[in-house]
């Protein structure tokens, strides 16, 4: 078990290499984000603190290559991450749809088990990237860092990272990206910033999605609006339907505003 977040062990695998990673760098198969608030027999709560200062610095160092790559070359790189059901996939793919004709674009989809969403990915055309972190809950600068020798995402491009499905983990973990965007649906309650405040702390964007299912719930708007801006007051909202197109117009203006930003940075 991992002494960071207790996910379980498991095996990170990367399309287009043929061996395991380790967010170290090492083949061993321990991932995990957040504050040791588990306990590991064997373990004082002390070493589990000096473990987890270990892997996040470590991670960090990746997460910085990562940063450097990207500016060098002028990609927009934006993690996405929500809960699992949030839509995030239907939103990417909506997303690539309707924008892949002003960007060039292309996504690292990071999932537990199975390749069905880059499969999803690659019938828009754009070319898409699997990592499957086996038991492990959330990508890490190093498992990006190596997707992009693979991927190769074009110079002045933007490139998705579809994070793993999980509110708490992925918060920690810095990949090198611009912004972390953060797709909460109505479909899951207005607290969720609240329960999850890390999360929303660490994103700069909140999406809303699935609004055209609002007349159907009893999902307060403004209170889950007020939840996310009390833990994080400086966090843009959009209120957004994947399905029916509603809101997306205002998306795709922030991904190109972010998009040129990214060109002057580098």
């Amino acid at each position: 078990m991992c002494t960071v977040c207790g996910c379980s062990e498991g095996e990170a695998r990367i399309e287009g290499h043929e061996h395991t990673h380790h967010p170290h760098g090492e083949k061993v198969h321990d991932y995990g984000a957040g504050p040791a608030h588990a306990h590991a027999p064997g373990l004082s709560q002390a070493r589990m603190v000096q473990i987890e200062q270990d892997i996040l610095g470590k991670n960090n160092e990746y997460a910085a290559a990562n940063r450097r790559w990207f500016s060098e070359r002028g990609v927009l790189a934006l993690n996405l991450v929500s809960s699992p059901g949030s839509g995030k996939t239907t939103l990417l793919t909506r997303t690539i749809q309707d924008i892949k004709k002003d960007l060039a674009l292309s996504v690292i989809e990071g999932d537990q088990q199975t390749a069905n969403d880059a499969e999803r990915i690659r019938k828009t055309g754009v070319k898409a990237l699997q990592i499957n972190t086996g038991k492990g809950c959330h990508l890490d600068g190093h498992m990006v860092g190596h997707a992009l020798e693979t991927l190769a995402p074009e110079d002045n491009s933007v490139l998705f990272i579809e994070n793993v499905g999980n509110l708490v983990c992925p918060s920690a973990f810095d990949l090198g990206e611009a912004h972390k965007v953060v797709i909460l649906s109505v479909t899951e309650g207005e607290d969720k910033p609240l329960k999850y405040p890390d999360m929303f702390h660490a994103a700069d964007l909140m999406i809303l999605n699935k609004i055209d299912l609002l007349p159907y719930l009893t999902f307060d708007t403004r209170e889950c609006i007020d939840y996310a801006r009390r833990v994080n007051p400086g966090i843009k909202v959009l209120q957004v339907s994947a399905t029916t197109g509603e809101g997306l117009s205002s998306w795709y203006q922030w991904i190109k505003a972010a998009h040129q930003l990214a060109q002057i940075g580098g």
